[in-house]
């Protein structure tokens, strides 16, 4: 069938290239409409107005636009409820369908549902389409024909099924585009104050065309990704693109597409991708993982913590120099390494003893390339109680990870200045230094830098025990 006119409604995929939605709205559209809808009820729930995710997406839209005005078409951009505005819009337009990729979070389905149901009354088509994973459910099962619960078969199964079929090229029809005479008369003007935001720096420069100069630079380093991946100090030992494929400014098809050789890197890299399919799969299936533990048994675990630990640990100031210098890097730019993810989380839940689900949420708030499935994935496998977790006896001891992944300190001197008078050996652990080190190192111990929070060999003994509890 084929529409004379149709709305493409962008949300987790800000690009023109290889988009599912566009490309197959374009095809069978004779002219097509494309919109972003800024979520009032997702804004709202933003506590920072600087808040670095609102930042990225406008400057994508606004390179979206360029984009599309050199074709000679435009970006409709809304503010407002999508529940309203989609249905709203695609009246006014007079479209016979609307196209999305789907979205695996359950207020995204909800709202999705609520949508083509009211564009259904209006004698309006909802289309949605698989895009920012390679497979979704039921497409990758176990044996039982259940989701998987277990990373390492999901990872064998997804290989063992993904042909060149999963990841070509969505390619966009762009003379179907709706032309800029049809598309200015429903142009509304909007900026940061009228979002009710401000502009705040990035580490990265957001939108498409930045997205494949990140991969094309990441291209020439791949080979060294398994052995650099782990040391945050390396400034280019990871990709970097995990906020890219978060908004949608690069496909995931496009990066299964540069993985296709036997480098140990590359392999490795492209483990971390399929992570990605499996914790979306998770939520989507489980999505009780949003409030509750995957492993229903630890939510009778009764979390000791105390709030000013907590606080201390979103300040980075514990007294563990590697998990201070993590936070306050965080808390500065919104990103935080892979590695010192996991390090941090275990810290706040088998150090702190406090509840995952705090630390989720303030990763929630922080991180820039925020993911709901991948962020809630990482934390219940660092507090062991998620899917495929980490044992509930294996803690992270933070200044042995220190030595391992800082060996120079250089990662902890940068974010921590007042202890880079500390010698590289002594900085991971300055507390056992004396008096006259601290005086040549010009920084006292409980006054220019805190005395450790915790004792972490007791606090291990204690996690151990909370577990033990309701495991047994």
């Amino acid at each position: 069938m084929i529409y004379n006119r149709s709305l493409c409604w962008l949300r987790r995929d800000l690009r023109l290239d290889d988009n599912t939605a566009l490309s197959f709205a374009t095809q069978k559209s004779k002219k097509v409409f494309i919109v972003f809808v800024f979520d009032i009820c997702i804004l709202k729930k933003l506590k920072d107005k600087d808040d670095r995710r609102v930042t990225f997406i406008v400057h994508s839209l606004k390179e979206l636009s360029s984009k599309l005005r050199v074709k000679k078409s435009d970006l409709l951009v809304r503010i407002g409820n999508p529940i309203d505005e989609i249905p709203k819009l695609a009246s006014e337009l007079k479209v016979n369908a609307v196209f999305a990729n789907r979205d695996y979070e359950p207020y995204a389905k909800k709202r999705d549902l609520k949508v083509s149901k009211r564009l259904l009354a209006n004698g309006i088509d909802f289309k949605s389409y698989k895009d920012q994973v390679i497979f979704e459910y039921p497409e990758i099962i176990s044996g039982q024909g259940r989701p998987y619960r277990v990373y390492t078969p999901y990872k064998n199964n997804w290989l063992k099924n993904m042909g060149p079929q999963h990841i070509s090229d969505q390619v966009v029809n762009f003379k179907a585009l709706a032309s800029l005479r049809n598309i200015n008369p429903h142009i509304i003007k909007w900026s940061f104050s009228t979002l009710g935001f401000k502009e705040s720096s990035l580490w990265l420069e957001a939108g498409e065309t930045a997205a494949q100069k990140r991969l094309k630079n990441f291209k020439k380093l791949e080979n060294n990704y398994f052995d650099n991946r782990n040391f945050p100090c390396i400034e280019d030992g990871t990709s970097g693109l995990s906020v890219h494929l978060r908004f949608g400014t690069i496909s995931i098809r496009h990066l299964i597409r540069s993985t296709q050789n036997n480098n140990i890197g590359v392999k490795t890299w492209l483990s971390e991708l399929i992570w990605r399919d499996f914790y979306q799969t998770i939520l989507d299936q489980f999505p009780h993982v949003v409030r509750k533990c995957f492993q229903v048994e630890c939510d009778q675990i009764e979390w000791p913590g105390k709030n000013r630990h907590f606080d201390l640990w979103c300040e980075g100031m514990t007294g563990y120099p590697l998990i201070d210098s993590a936070m306050r890097h965080f808390n500065k730019t919104g990103w935080m390494h892979n590695r010192l993810r996991m390090i941090v989380a275990s810290f706040l839940t088998k150090d702190l003893l406090v509840d995952w689900r705090k630390g989720e949420n303030w990763f929630a708030r922080k991180l820039l390339d925020f993911d709901l499935a991948a962020n809630n994935g990482g934390w219940q496998w660092s507090a062991s109680t998620g899917c495929d977790a980490q044992p509930y006896f294996r803690i992270f001891n933070p200044i042995t990870q220190s030595k391992n992944f800082d060996p120079n300190g250089s990662f902890i001197k940068e974010n921590i200045p007042e202890l880079s008078g500390f010698s590289d050996r002594r900085v991971h652990w300055p507390h056992d230094a004396g008096i006259e080190e601290q005086k040549k190192a010009k920084c006292f111990l409980g006054k220019q830098y805190p005395r450790p929070v915790v004792v972490h060999d007791v606090q291990r003994k204690k996690a151990i025990e909370l577990f033990k509890a309701v495991k047994t």
